[in-house]
């Protein structure tokens, strides 16, 4: 079956792509936008071409567009390696939560500088002992009259070090099970007591950090949602998060690159090419599931699996097409060294495949072996 898009479409589609190649034409990294290329002025662009909360409602200040509008936009931008870092997690994530479990004044607050792409946000649920495992959190919150009083570590804090905001995950009633004691703070990252340490990944990048809260004063009304209900909010934060284009086109950008330069004559690197333009088309119709709302609860773990597994075989394919060059520094090597995280940030494959078994397949766990 073919899948057109209608003419408004195919035009905005164009546009974006336009846009997304002339912002590209001069970074020397153009993979992983959506984590690297920070850029308040391309946000304020993005914002002036009503491109940020597209879908959100109009009466909070979005522009009431549909979804697949919204697609098309940020699979070209991101394709392309347009630097959209600066307002992603706020667009992808932060105001449909926000839209879903904020308060009236909370909206009203942080919804219109998303929109205007003048706000900059960042996610603070990993910890140095809870990667995957939310439950495992240990960064406590504690009740003080008017405020929260945060302590703790969060790690693999994607652009905090360029960030205004930290939409914080945090323990606030100790005594409670595990998942069942979280809730999630709104934390203003100039804030006393807060340290911000870039960490440099294999690439030379900056975009992870580490960031530190000592005794950090949070007014309790950022508190979102339900005190000690995070969990549940977490798990709809994440269909945003795994099951989206971004998840996907991450190196599009690159496999654009050295398709050109493969040996067509050879059968095999053919089959290849062929079987990586398949992949594409079949990872574009999880996403769109999920887009049109047509996928089950919890399919984004499938989405995210099959996506970021396939930006690794896309990531090996530039490798031989280059040959030898890819030893030498530059994207491709640059594309080699990073393809590992795909399948390691946002949850691993090991725990997404998990979920899929036994919340979506219903499958027994396996009983724990016993080693003598």
């Amino acid at each position: 079956m073919e899948f057109v898009l209608n003419p408004e479409l195919l035009a905005l589609q164009t546009e974006a792509g336009e846009v997304g190649r002339r912002a590209a034409a001069d970074l020397p990294v153009q993979e992983d936008s959506w984590l690297i290329g920070t850029s308040r002025a391309f946000s304020l662009e993005l914002a002036e071409r009503g491109w940020l909360g597209m879908t959100w409602p109009i009466e909070e200040g979005g522009h009431g567009r549909s979804a697949l509008e919204r697609f098309v936009v940020f699979e070209a931008l991101i394709g392309a390696g347009a630097p959209v870092a600066t307002s992603w997690f706020a667009d992808r994530q932060i105001g449909p939560t926000l839209l879903q479990f904020g308060t009236a004044e909370q909206r009203r607050r942080f919804l219109p500088n998303i929109v205007a792409g003048t706000s900059a946000w960042s996610i603070g649920m990993s910890e140095p002992d809870a990667g995957s495992d939310v439950a495992s959190i240990r960064t406590r919150a504690e009740r003080d009259g008017d405020h929260w009083v945060v302590n703790g570590t969060k790690v693999w804090t994607s652009g905090a070090a360029d960030a205004d905001w930290c939409y914080v995950v945090a323990r606030t009633d100790p005594d409670a099970p595990p998942h069942a004691g979280l809730s999630e703070l709104i934390v203003d990252l100039h804030s006393p007591g807060v340290e911000i340490i870039p960490i440099t990944d294999m690439t030379g990048n900056r975009h992870f950090c580490e960031v530190v809260y000592t005794d950090v004063r949070v007014p309790a009304a950022n508190l979102v949602g339900e005190e000690n209900g995070s969990f549940r909010q977490v798990m709809r934060q994440m269909e945003h998060e795994r099951g989206g284009i971004d998840r996907l086109v991450s190196n599009r950008a690159l496999f654009d690159q050295a398709r050109p330069l493969a040996d067509g004559d050879d059968p095999l690197v053919r089959q290849e090419i062929a079987a990586l333009e398949t992949g594409y088309r079949i990872g574009r119709l999880l996403v769109l599931r999920e887009v049109l709302g047509q996928a089950p609860a919890g399919f984004s773990a499938a989405t995210k699996t099959f996506c970021t597994e396939f930006e690794q075989r896309v990531a090996d394919f530039c490798v031989r097409v280059a040959g030898a060059d890819a030893l030498l520094a530059g994207r491709v090597a640059r594309g080699a060294c990073y393809a590992p995280a795909y399948t390691i940030m946002g949850g691993t494959t090991l725990i997404l495949r998990n979920i899929v078994g036994e919340r979506m397949l219903g499958l027994p766990r396996e009983p724990r072996c016993e080693l003598y």
